[in-house]
């Protein structure tokens, strides 16, 4: 195969990846199906299988990148800031108003998390990875990095964040919505 073709396989396959990863996050992974994952990336269903084994190995890469994703975006916004204030920069844009409604774009735990242990162990691997990931994250912008509780706080830190933006989400009143974002944001912030 020519390199111009292989260059052309890998950008489809990403292609492909990039749109699995969004319609997992609006749809749920039952509810991601191949034949809209492969319209959404402007591609027949046929050409699925020349990109992957099976549908699950397809929802592991979209996992993955999914989690990815999520995890760069914290960094940036952490590298963003100056370094005492990394942290908060990085829960308040986690727990911001705008990444409740960002249903394709959100963190892929907080749309995902509960159907995980119903899924593949290529799935599952694939969001544990992130799942470190982003806890390591947390704990190294944290004032106590280095000591042997960071990583501890990190670990409630995290499920902190993350509880909270589920239940922002789940609710159907916006002021409740807010109070669970602003109390969980205020709850950390008195921890650290």
């Amino acid at each position: 195969m020519k390199r111009s073709d292989l260059s052309r396989k890998e950008a489809t396959h990403e292609r492909i990846v990039a749109a699995a990863a969004r319609a997992i996050r609006r749809r749920g992974y039952d509810g991601a199906g191949v034949a809209e994952i492969m319209k959404d990336a402007g591609l027949t269903h046929g050409g699925f299988y020349a990109h992957f084994e099976s549908r699950e190995a397809m929802l592991a890469e979209a996992a993955d990148r999914a989690g990815a994703e999520a995890v760069a975006a914290s960094e940036r916004v952490a590298a963003a800031a100056p370094p005492s204030k990394a942290l908060q920069c990085l829960l308040q844009a986690y727990l911001s108003k705008a990444h409740v409604g960002e249903a394709e774009r959100c963190c892929p735990v907080v749309a995902l998390g509960s159907e995980l242990p119903r899924q593949s162990a290529e799935v599952r691997r694939a969001a544990t990875r992130r799942i470190k990931e982003m806890i390591d994250g947390v704990a190294r912008h944290s004032s106590d990095w280095g000591q042997p509780q960071a990583h501890e706080h990190a670990l409630v830190t995290v499920s902190t964040m993350v509880g909270a933006l589920l239940l922002a989400r789940a609710v159907d009143e916006p002021g409740l919505s807010n109070a669970l974002r602003k109390a969980a944001l205020g709850h950390l912030k008195a921890e650290k």
